[in-house]
């Protein structure tokens, strides 16, 4: 568990999400933080948390039933001030991702679940990327293994991809092309029979325009790029069908039709999903070599340190974490 941007609601639902062990049937996680910092954050939102600092990852599950444990971070949270993110926290925010990175990639434990960030802080303090998704993607590559993140949010009504994700709307029609939507559509089927467990998925990709472009009188993006997308993942071998009018693709009887919605953007993706499941969605990172989810949600910064964070989303982060990776 990472330790996400020290100024929000990160320390108060890893903690909440601890309380919770027994009756959410949690496996036990360990977090990456700075143990000051989360004892104070912790107290300040009126949870009596108790805490022990480990040494080695694997004396997590012998601490878990009694007390968190936490590795501590080599970097120190400097400022962590409830509600005002700091650039001198940056450093341990991104240690705390670093590490846990590497400690699965080395087999110390199963799955990585992180905390939201702050990406104003991260970018004053010289981060590169547009976000955790692309920042994973580059952790791996460190790590000598190839990756192609591809961000998945998921509930138990809905699982939604969008093809591209932190770039100006406008862009969009220039970004999406069909061989990016066939890579996308490529690994969000290899993720749903790994992880999921679904032997045949079924991807419903939706079109740029509304109407999916009505016969190519309302832009040409549907029939020219995402069109031909369609066709050869179908010649993969991989049950793909569209492209649909995002419009009519998100209420009940349409979900019922498909296991993962291919959106062609962001908001195209992430609306539909936090309609339905805000507080239980989940993030997934498919097409790395480790297993990461998150919450879907951010840093909350107006409640940090009030005691209202809802610890649910983190609570199905975890819980899918160790689905997929093996766990019950």
């Amino acid at each position: 568990m990472t330790l996400g941007e020290p100024a929000g609601i990160g320390a108060e639902v890893i903690g909440k999400a601890w309380a919770s062990r027994d009756t959410a049937r949690l496996p036990p996680f360990y977090a990456l933080a700075d143990p000051e910092f989360l004892d104070h954050r912790l107290r300040a939102a009126g949870l009596a948390v108790p805490l022990r600092p480990i040494d080695a990852i694997s004396e997590t599950e012998a601490i878990f039933d009694t007390a968190l444990p936490v590795c501590p971070l080599r970097a120190p949270v400097r400022s962590g001030t409830a509600g005002t993110p700091s650039t001198d926290d940056a450093a341990a925010v991104l240690e705390s991702i670093e590490r846990a990175v590497g400690d699965v990639i080395a087999g110390d434990s199963r799955a990585v679940v992180t905390a939201p960030v702050q990406k104003e802080t991260l970018y004053g303090a010289g981060f590169a990327f547009p976000g955790h998704t692309e920042f994973l993607g580059e952790l791996a590559a460190r790590h000598g293994l190839s990756a192609r993140p591809v961000m998945m949010l998921a509930s138990e009504d809905l699982r939604a991809v969008p093809v591209t994700i932190h770039v100006p709307l406008a862009a969009v029609p220039g970004l999406i092309t069909t061989p990016l939507i066939v890579e996308t559509g490529r690994i969000v089927a290899e993720g749903l029979r790994k992880h999921f467990r679904i032997s045949q998925p079924r991807l419903a990709v939706a079109g740029l325009n509304p109407h999916a472009g009505e016969g190519a009188q309302i832009g040409l993006e549907d029939r020219d790029v995402i069109a031909p997308a369609i066709d050869r993942l179908r010649e993969l071998g991989i049950d793909a069908s569209g492209p649909y009018p995002a419009d009519t693709m998100f209420h009940p009887a349409a979900r019922a039709g498909y296991d993962a919605a291919i959106a062609m953007y962001h908001d195209q993706a992430l609306i539909p999903i936090k309609t339905i499941a805000f507080d239980t969605a989940v993030n997934v990172t498919l097409g790395l070599p480790f297993v990461r989810t998150s919450p879907d949600h951010g840093t909350a910064l107006s409640i940090a340190a009030t005691g209202q964070a809802n610890p649910s989303s983190l609570i199905e982060a975890i819980r899918m974490a160790d689905r997929m990776s093996g766990g019950t």
